[in-house]
């Protein structure tokens, strides 16, 4: 039983009728909660969160695991759906009657068991997305075939890869449902997901997208609907769809997981160093190649005002460190882009078919001349350094000033990320962008001195630097 208080109007209930009363300030007696109440009652809302990532929150973004979006209203249903809400969590201790094993064995087993559980569960998530979003969106002309052939990508050919691994494993399980050898299969089986280089890279543009068509009520409406029924979850689509990235970065620290549990004579103990240094390499090349991807789908969205803002240190450029929300001196909102080479402020707008497009905001300044200042909390917002616009007093908070070495043409840039944790990732992307950058000038400049002293030397390649976006993954990422 619930006691409900409404603002406008009293709801209780009265046989099998939902009587409305004039307004009153006491509470109403306890009435029966039923589904034709909850349609009724709007739940608690919860602020909106922006984008997907949990590496820095609310205002620099990096590509990193999914979160569920804040529930919407209820509506009354008819019919109770088949699909559960959560899922039913059940140890591997759960399934077998008795045992004779050690509790290092037990622990082993538990997480060969969430393995196998876990590339379930991703085939029925995976299925499920298929059935209830991409071929009723395609039937409805929801949207086009083309436009959700870019925002599901390669998604269906994903389905076979981890039924087949599923198969594997279980093939594994004794008639004891313990598993004795799992580092071959694992050896042989990783090279599949090179197949998550596609899908991958093609995730920047979908969520793009995505975000775009939701502007349309009629899409709008239908992923509403899904996300309140129950087999989402209280997941929206973009959740699901990146549920397998989340999924390729989760094996590393399985195979850690049943690598600390194996005992030295155990046969996996040979086999499993190998699996978990290929399967650590193909997280790292889909990393590479997903952060080229993201580079030349930002580089692309960038328009300049002026020619002169085309600097050659953004073409060159090839991933990104971060990109994110930043308020400028003055309170406005800007999307900064911390390039490989070059940092990029921008003001988002739109293009003439709605996309999103960053007209590119004064002069962009590459990391190799970049002054980085720290400013306190607390400092005087005096000198016209700022206006008070941040936080409506004479104080500033947060904040970081960019200059450029050498360039008097350029005027600092003070800027002011939303909170203390945002600054510093920040401040620390921004040093490491700005010794890499100088390093890799004075490679080059090295380099090219030693080209022209000794012509032999022509053979020597560029010097090439890993990029660090995948520090957006340690929430699993």
């Amino acid at each position: 039983k619930i006691s409900v208080l409404v603002p406008f109007c009293v709801v209780a209930k009265k046989g099998n009728e939902c009587v409305l009363f004039e307004p009153s300030n006491k509470r109403v007696k306890p009435v029966v909660k039923s589904n034709s109440l909850t349609g009724l009652i709007t739940p608690t809302k919860t602020p909106a969160l922006k984008r997907i990532g949990q590496s820095i929150s609310r205002s620099i973004s990096f590509r990193t695991e999914a979160r569920p979006l804040p529930p919407a209203p209820l509506r009354a249903r008819t019919k109770a759906s088949s699909f559960p809400r959560r899922r039913n969590s059940q140890c591997w201790s759960d399934t077998v009657e008795s045992h004779d094993l050690t509790a290092k064995e037990i622990k082993r087993q538990e997480v060969i068991y969430e393995l196998t559980q876990g590339e379930r569960q991703l085939i029925d998530d995976l299925s499920l997305v298929k059935k209830v979003y991409y071929e009723p969106m395609l039937k409805l002309d929801i949207m086009t075939e083309s436009e959700l052939g870019q925002i599901f990508g390669t998604l269906d050919s994903l389905i076979p890869l981890h039924q087949d691994l599923l198969s594997r494993l279980e093939r594994l399980r004794g008639s004891e449902k313990t598993v004795g050898e799992v580092g071959p299969t694992l050896m042989n089986w990783f090279p599949c997901l090179e197949a998550y280089v596609t899908y991958c890279c093609n995730q920047v543009g979908a969520k793009a997208l995505l975000d775009q068509k939701k502007q349309e009520k009629r899409v709008e409406h239908f992923l509403r609907l899904c996300q309140e029924s129950s087999f989402s979850r209280k997941l929206d689509l973009w959740n699901f769809l990146d549920l397998p990235r989340s999924r390729l970065v989760k094996y590393p620290l399985l195979l850690k997981e049943i690598q600390k549990c194996t005992p030295p004579d155990h046969p996996d103990e040979d086999t499993l160093p190998d699996a978990l240094e290929l399967i650590q390499s193909i997280v790292g090349e889909v990393n590479k190649k997903t952060g080229e991807a993201e580079c030349q789908f930002y580089r692309r969205g960038l328009s300049y005002l002026d020619e002169s803002q085309r600097l050659p240190e953004i073409q060159l450029s090839r991933f990104l460190y971060c990109h994110g929300e930043l308020k400028n001196n003055k309170g406005q909102r800007l999307h900064v882009f911390l390039f490989e080479l070059a940092l990029v402020l921008s003001r988002p707008g739109e293009d003439k078919d709605g996309g999103q497009v960053f007209n590119v905001y004064r002069q962009p300044l590459p990391n190799a001349l970049i002054n980085l200042e720290e400013i306190p909390d607390g400092e005087a917002a005096g000198g016209g350094t700022f206006r008070g616009a941040f936080t409506g007093n004479d104080k500033v908070r947060n904040c970081f000033r960019v200059s450029s070495r050498g360039r008097s043409k350029v005027n600092p840039y003070s800027l002011q990320a939303n909170d203390s944790f945002s600054k510093q990732q920040w401040i620390t992307c921004l040093r490491q962008a700005i010794v890499q950058s100088r390093d890799r000038t004075a490679q080059t400049s090295q380099s090219q001195l030693s080209l022209h002293t000794d012509p032999a030397l022509y053979h020597i390649a560029e010097l090439s630097l890993s990029s660090d976006t995948d520090m957006e993954d340690h929430t699993g990422r």
